[in-house]
């Protein structure tokens, strides 16, 4: 005799057609009063039971149940197509391209519900032989807020990337500066070309590539003050970048640079040429009052410049191929710190907060200076070839 399942413990039959066993139990109803009813099935009645079990216990914890079939690749698309709201348009590309690229091709057929962080160990461990630490915190990030997303709807209990650490990755390319010699051929190449005013601002006062990209007119004096007590010279405000918002990195970043006089000749050429731009595009050209814009006036990005300044690279002894834009602020610090200025007085101009950011990030850079001790030693205590 089949004893009948208590009220709340849901149905259990054999479907002759699918040649399975189906477990059911209702969960609620609609605002229209038609009941909710969450199906699974199994090969044997055992597992449609343990199926149908974990249904009631989802549905006791005040989950809602999802489909089985929700998988990794859903909660990604789902979270790029609605988790990134608010952030700059480039940001929003680059975690597609890595959902695309790294995740979904990986993950993405997984079932969400029975990924494990085994298997998100395994994913991240292999995906460290390729790619970058940068990349694969990147990588990881997307994974965890897409599960974390689907978490806050219901789509799977916990998130397993919470459990998961982000390995060590392959070795970047070591940044690098350009010595004086290569610095003034650079200045010499760039001559002529569109982005001449761009390379002499970037590698004479050592701003960041998103602050030159955003550097409207307004903020630029050519002239300075020269009759003022002290005198003004002409400066530059590097208030603005491309960020979301348009602030700067940081707060420190924030400040008001002289221009040498080589800065001052090349943006007063570069003004005078963006005004016959300006002219020949006619109604095309879009005033936004950017220094440094496209021929219809529009902001560069990223990619611009850097095929750009590659051009002109082409001209010189350098292999383009193995230096970007970011390098002339490198080069910058080099520079400076070769001709003896202090990092007190390096770490203000190029925006940083203290002297401690500068040495982490410029620390192949910067030219040790403290001598004063071994000098003074060697007065002390000299060496064979200072006693003869």
């Amino acid at each position: 005799m089949t004893t009948q399942r208590s009220r709340g413990d849901g149905g259990l039959h054999w479907d002759e057609t699918r040649e399975r066993w189906i477990a059911s139990v209702t969960v609620g109803y609609t605002p229209a009063g038609k009941r909710i009813v969450k199906k699974a099935s199994g090969k044997t009645k055992t597992e449609a039971k343990a199926k149908l079990k974990e249904i009631i216990r989802d549905y006791d914890d005040g989950l809602t149940t999802a489909a089985h079939n929700y998988t990794v690749g859903d909660a990604v698309r789902a979270w790029l197509e609605f988790g990134l709201s608010g952030r700059e348009a480039s940001t929003v590309t680059n975690r597609r391209i890595l959902a695309e690229q790294h995740v979904i091709p990986a993950l993405g057929a997984r079932k969400l519900r029975e990924l494990s962080a085994d298997d998100v160990d395994r994913w991240v461990a292999a995906k460290a032989k390729i790619l970058s630490t940068e990349t694969l915190r990147k990588i990881h990030s997307v994974l965890k807020r897409s599960i974390a997303r689907a978490q806050a709807r219901d789509k799977v209990k916990r998130n397993v990337v919470m459990l998961c650490e982000i390995p060590k990755g392959k070795e970047g390319r070591p940044s690098k500066s350009l010595t004086l010699d290569q610095a003034a051929s650079v200045l010499k190449a760039a001559e002529g070309a569109n982005l001449y005013a761009y390379v002499v601002v970037s590698l004479l006062i050592g701003a960041r590539t998103e602050e030159l990209r955003a550097l409207p007119w307004s903020h630029v004096d050519l002239d300075g003050q020269p009759d003022a007590d002290p005198p003004i010279p002409p400066s530059i405000m590097v208030w603005r970048s491309v960020r979301v918002g348009g602030d700067t990195k940081t707060e420190k970043s924030r400040r008001t640079l002289a221009l040498p006089r080589l800065c001052v000749d090349a943006l007063r050429g570069h003004r005078e040429r963006q005004a016959l731009a300006k002219k020949k595009a006619g109604d095309l050209w879009q005033q936004n009052d950017l220094v440094f814009a496209s021929k219809q006036g529009t902001e560069l990005d990223a990619a611009n410049v850097r095929r750009a300044f590659r051009v002109i690279l082409k001209k010189t002894d350098l292999d383009p191929d193995e230096w970007t834009p970011r390098e002339m602020r490198h080069s910058f610090v080099s520079l400076l710190s070769d001709s003896g200025v202090a990092l007190e007085n390096i770490s203000r101009l190029v925006g940083h907060k203290g002297t401690v950011v500068t040495e982490k990030v410029y620390r192949k850079q910067l030219r040790p200076v403290l001598l004063e001790g071994a000098e003074a030693m060697d007065l002390i205590f000299p060496g064979e070839a200072q006693r003869a």
